[in-house]
């Protein structure tokens, strides 16, 4: 995990993420939360986070769009543009937020001016988990822990590939986090290729061929006799 800035950021528990949503952001509830829950449900960087505009997540009349706009020029490398589906749980933390800027960003800045820094955002994540006893975390665990969900649950590669913005496969092998339970659980399924012993060969399959025909054999000879 990441400490001082150092290592990988931490891929966070489900537990985690409710302390941090129910008793960690409390500087400014409403808007830490949203800003969080955008970069867990929709996998994007801090950057692009922090950069939307209001009409990317709202349409004219404040309905939030089932779609959200993460222009190029703001995605790592200005390689393309990403349209996101808007799921429920994230729905359901816009609907309740208002940015302060109809026409302008998502998220402003102090003052209302320009768009939250991401060194702001991550500040703000690091006292929240300071408040709840959380360690190595940084922004980029909701990106890293929503990929890795994903991948999880059986998300072909090329579809997180699409939804993530990288470049290529192995930019996003480096985001997945492979679970000590699974690395458990596979080299027990090893076991599914143990020799057994001649004894236990005999009480699974049955006895031998040879002694079938034996047997047979003896029967033959008493009907003879």
């Amino acid at each position: 995990m990441k400490i001082d800035r150092h290592g990988r950021a931490k891929i966070l528990t489900q537990y985690e993420i409710q302390l941090l949503f129910n008793s960690g952001f409390t500087l400014n509830p409403l808007r830490d939360r949203t800003l969080f829950a955008v970069c867990l449900y929709t996998a994007c960087r801090i950057n692009e986070c922090v950069t939307l505009h209001t009409k990317d997540v709202y349409d004219s009349r404040n309905r939030v769009r089932p779609l959200i706009l993460i222009r190029k020029g703001n995605t790592k490398g200005k390689l393309a543009t990403r349209t996101l589906p808007v799921i429920e749980d994230l729905k359901a933390w816009l609907k309740q937020y208002k940015s302060p800027q109809p026409s302008g960003y998502l998220f402003p800045g102090r003052h209302n001016k320009g768009h939250l820094h991401p060194d702001s955002a991550s500040w703000i994540l690091r006292e929240a988990c300071r408040r709840v006893g959380i360690e190595g975390v940084s922004t980029h665990s909701f990106r890293r822990t929503a990929l890795t969900q994903m991948s999880n649950a059986g998300i072909p590669l090329r579809v997180i590939q699409e939804i993530s913005g990288h470049r290529t496969l192995d930019e996003l092998y480096k985001y997945l986090e492979v679970k000590p339970e699974q690395v458990i659980g596979a080299i027990a399924s090893l076991s599914m290729l143990t020799p057994v012993s001649s004894s236990e060969s005999e009480s699974y399959f049955g006895k031998p061929a040879y002694d079938a025909a034996e047997s047979k054999d003896a029967r033959q000879s008493q009907e003879a006799d």
